[in-house]
């Protein structure tokens, strides 16, 4: 890999990955993996993967979206675990469908340990420069243009620009042209877009100030306690473990709150000086405020940046108020009070791509050749980013699009919702809320789903494989042996459970609140299993039913999925469809039922309609929900 600010025109391309993000790391690497030759080209060579907001991979949802990354083959999940400074798992008071990892990362380590990762993969050339145009041929994208006026050709450009297409950044009354603080915008390339016929828009995301840890009156604050020593994303061990810092809980209060409505004359959110919208589940302190004024506190989160300084990124309190709000505000905060601000919070506002004009690969519908992937698209966040850098990459790369239903991963309902709902005027956020088959896309079992997908496309290596293999084959010998262990009365007496005729240990496992050391004490050669193998058996045992009702939808769901929609019968008055159904079939075409099925607005009533207009014109039965 090489890191020159030039390039020699005449080298050709498979694939130009413009950004080295989140989105675009991934799409590189994975597209190189296949074999493509790939050229990656970023604003700056020492920013690979910088974590501009939060020092955290993973959260609500999110954590989900590593796990499947990390089980097809990618790097996000690897690269994190030899980062980590802490290890938590999210929402363990409810059900395993919800639970989701998060990690806080090293800042300045995870750039590097990316940046390594790329230089490690064969095919895959870096270049810092910025790309200011697409060059077509046939209306078919055949390469770009650099800002040094440098042409490189190839069939296929993957653009991850992140933040930065015509970007400001906003603190108070002072705006400055950058994606994020010490960088610049990217000049250009949104007109290049435009003049294609491209629908753009304007969003705005922001981020918070950070202090000196050395001026934190940690005594009165509150350390987190529930975090997992040896937690991990990968589904591959790590073999770097660094040490392990604590985090700390605060809160604003009615004083904080005061100086914040005071200022609101001054907020750029406030003023107009901002025109794009924010992300509703992640809003700044300041539109907290306003949006919740029953709300006496706001939780904050003090988490450490690195273990190379002594930075502290305060989560909950993003704002693109005035510095000197900045300062006052935080010193109003119990345990605050002399914190100093090494980097004040601002906002960014940035153009995006409308992802309704997508298709399933990222490749946009009226530009072969072109593809999109991360916050260009409308999304929030490290790891829809890199989703979508995969799914990009691979399906760039192949050729045909990388096609994962919403039943299959949370990916697939990432893609699923981007091109058929967009993004609704603000930044797309996962959570768990959006998947309907959650119970059975869970954390623990992304391997299991998605890693034979991984191995059948290229991506997953032997020793990976391996690894596999072994978990899967334990898993399956396990429920094999618990199935086939009968307890007697009186054995049934000594493990705790009322006398009574002989029952199975499987029986006896489905039971709420069964422990699994049960099993060890029925049957002593269960005593070994690892903890994640025994886990994978429980939860198959105790949500039999679930699962299997969430088998059946999906089974009905891949149905309609296969069900292809005639051109002509978009335009047909089906007789019984609104007409506003009709206007929106016609709008969009959806190529199947399971596509139309997915669009916002249209009701299962209609697709019911479709499907028995469908049976009837063409004489064979289609299923419909």
């Amino acid at each position: 890999m090489l890191e020159n600010p030039t390039i020699d025109p005449m080298q050709s391309f498979d694939v130009i990955v413009a950004g080295a993000g989140h989105a675009g790391c991934e799409a590189a690497a994975l597209a190189a993996r296949l074999g493509r030759r790939v050229l990656l080209v970023t604003l700056r060579a020492d920013a690979i993967a910088r974590l501009s907001c939060n020092p955290a991979i993973g959260g609500l949802g999110k954590g989900h979206l590593v796990r499947e990354v990390d089980a097809l083959g990618g790097l996000m999940a690897r690269v994190a675990d030899r980062c980590t400074l802490q290890f938590r798992v999210l929402n363990t008071r409810k059900g395993l469908a919800v639970r989701s990892s998060r990690a806080q990362v090293d800042i300045h380590r995870y750039p590097r340990e990316m940046a390594a990762a790329l230089a490690s993969q064969p095919g895959l050339v870096l270049v810092q420069g910025e790309v200011t145009g697409l060059d077509l041929v046939g209306g078919r994208v055949a390469g770009v243009t650099l800002a040094c006026g440098t042409r490189v050709a190839a069939p296929v450009v993957i653009l991850t620009t992140g933040t930065f297409l015509e970007a400001v950044m906003h603190c108070g009354d002072a705006r400055t042209r950058g994606g994020r603080i010490g960088d610049p915008p990217s000049h250009g390339l949104s007109a290049s877009l435009s003049a294609l016929g491209l629908r753009l828009g304007r969003l705005k995301t922001g981020t918070t100030p950070r202090l000196d840890g050395r001026t934190v009156d940690w005594s009165r604050l509150v350390r987190q306690t529930d975090v997992e020593e040896n937690g991990r994303f990968s589904f591959t061990p790590s073999d770097v473990h660094l040490p392990r810092r604590d985090c700390y809980l605060a809160a604003t209060n009615e004083r904080v709150h005061g100086i914040i409505r005071a200022a609101l004359p001054r907020a750029p959110l406030f003023t107009g000086a901002i025109a794009g919208r924010g992300p509703r589940y992640c809003p700044s302190i300041e539109d907290k405020v306003v949006r919740f004024p029953e709300r006496t506190s706001h939780h904050l989160f003090l988490e450490p940046e690195s273990i190379e300084d002594d930075r502290i990124y305060v989560n909950g309190l993003s704002t693109s108020l005035p510095p000197d709000v900045q300062d006052a505000m935080v010193a109003a905060v119990p345990g605050l009070e002399h914190a100093r601000i090494v980097q004040y919070g601002y906002a960014v506002e940035y153009d995006f791509t409308d992802p309704r004009d997508l298709g399933p690969g990222l490749e946009h519908r009226a530009v072969p050749g072109l593809f999109f992937a991360g916050q260009v698209n409308g999304t929030s966040g490290y790891e829809e980013a890199a989703a979508q850098g995969l799914v990009a990459g691979v399906s760039a790369a192949l050729g045909e699009p990388l096609v994962l239903a919403r039943h299959e991963a949370y990916i697939g309902v990432l893609v699923d919702d981007l091109i058929h709902r967009g993004v609704g005027g603000e930044p797309y956020r996962m959570f768990t809320s959006r998947a309907e088959f959650r119970l059975t896309l869970r954390e623990d079992n992304a391997d299991l789903r998605l890693t034979p997908r991984g191995r059948a496309l290229g991506l997953v290596d032997d020793a990976a494989w391996a690894r596999f293999e072994a978990r899967r084959d334990a898993i399956e010998r396990t429920r094999e042996r618990v199935a086939a262990v009968r307890i007697d009365p009186g054995t049934l007496s000594t493990l705790g459970f009322s006398p009574g005729p002989g029952t199975t240990l499987e029986a006896l496992l489905r039971r709420p609140g069964t422990p699994w050391a049960i099993a060890a004490r029925a049957a002593p050669d269960l005593s070994d299993v690892p903890l994640d193998v025994a886990e994978q058996v429980l939860t198959a045992l105790r949500y039999a039913g679930y699962i299997a009702r969430d088998a059946r939808r999906a089974e009905e769901a891949t149905r309609l999925a296969r069900t292809r929609l005639p051109a002509d019968l978009l335009d047909a008055d089906v007789p019984g469809l609104s007409t506003e159904v009709r206007e929106r079939l016609r709008a969009i075409r959806p190529a199947t039922l399971g596509e139309a099925a997915n669009l916002p607005g249209i009701t299962p009533a209609a697709v019911h309609l479709l499907a028995v207009h469908l049976s009837r014109r063409d004489g064979r039965p289609v299923a419909c929900r």
